[in-house]
């Protein structure tokens, strides 16, 4: 990658990592907690953020069945899970680290996130996926002015932004929404979520008098507490559309691959 393209940090924890887990985790399906721990650990099978690894002592006794078969899970391998929570039963739900695994970790159980209803930190409920630990979010507003460029059209130009900078991501832009050309952009139904920012209110493609570019734009009209600023604003991909700050173009970053 060109390192003019890549002007963000990058994530620093190895692939492998294992270590604690300071908060009190619990996780629910069926309106029963099947673990509830403060002895979690959380271990990195790839970079991005971590996974959770629930002591098998502080899974409720009796939900776990174990289903027959190992899994390969990056780096070692498990035996796989059933659960079953009264009438409620979810195959393959989660498996038990084997001693092919890191050593901290084996004997521990991890869980498919989408196997249970809920996740939660504290008291907190967590969405999509662990929160990493080193990652970092930050909403700053910024007096820099943003245009925006799809095959030579203007989509967007706005006096000012709020950049948000996440450890591992390009730093995005987020835009008043009075400075958008709406005649350019169609509204579509997709919908993505981030543990750190919230849920998308919207998605929109971008018309040009050449090509549709689907889902280049976004906005989060209810972010989490944390990321408030950007609330109602409108951020595009760096990776697809031509992106002026300051009257400079940036460098595309590359497109993230996980």
């Amino acid at each position: 990658m060109d390192d003019a393209s890549r002007n963000y940090p990058g994530m620093i924890v190895p692939v492998g990592h294992v270590e604690p887990v300071p908060r009190r985790l619990r996780g629910l399906v069926a309106g029963r907690y099947v673990f509830d721990t403060t002895r979690a650990k959380y271990v990195w099978s790839w970079p991005g953020y971590p996974q959770y690894c629930i002591p098998l002592r502080d899974v409720a006794e009796g939900l776990l069945t174990d289903g027959g078969a190992t899994m390969p899970l990056g780096i070692g391998g498990g035996r796989r899970q059933d659960l079953a929570v009264g009438d409620v039963t979810r195959p393959g739900a989660g498996w038990v680290w084997d001693d092919t695994a890191p050593e901290q970790i084996r004997g521990h159980a991890g869980f498919r996130w989408e196997a249970l209803d809920a996740w939660f930190e504290e008291d907190e409920q967590v969405f999509v996926h662990p929160r990493n630990p080193y990652t970092r979010v930050d909403a700053l507003r910024s007096g820099r002015p943003v245009r925006v460029e799809v095959d030579g059209a203007v989509v967007a130009d706005a006096p000012s932004t709020v950049m948000v900078f996440e450890t591992g991501l390009p730093t995005r832009y987020y835009l008043d929404r009075v400075h958008v050309d709406w005649t350019r952009m169609a509204a579509t139904d997709t919908v993505t979520a981030c543990p750190y920012k919230g849920t998308t209110s919207g998605y929109w493609s971008v018309r040009t008098d050449t090509a549709v570019h689907r889902d280049l734009a976004w906005a989060y009209d209810f972010p989490t507490r944390q990321l408030a600023p950007i609330a109602g604003l409108v951020a595009f991909y760096n990776e697809h559309v031509d992106l002026f700050v300051d009257g400079g173009r940036l460098p595309r970053p590359e497109p993230l691959r996980r």
